[in-house]
């Protein structure tokens, strides 16, 4: 399996919306514990560590 760099999600407003919304009366760092939970949840559904890596490395800019 590659990593998908291509649009993939219907309605990504939407989504980003959601995303957005999911922060709504967060602290600073209650924001980044659900941002760290998201990631933890969306690698585990991935599950392929390959993809995983490309991830890793194309959201660093690398």
């Amino acid at each position: 399996m590659l990593l998908n760099t291509q649009p993939n999600i219907a309605d990504p407003d939407g989504f980003y919306a959601e995303l957005i919304a999911a922060h709504d009366g967060l602290s600073d760092e209650e924001s980044q514990t659900v941002n760290a939970r998201l990631i933890l949840l969306l690698a585990n559904h991935v599950g392929d560590r390959e993809v995983l890596r490309a991830a890793l490395k194309a959201a660093r800019g690398d």
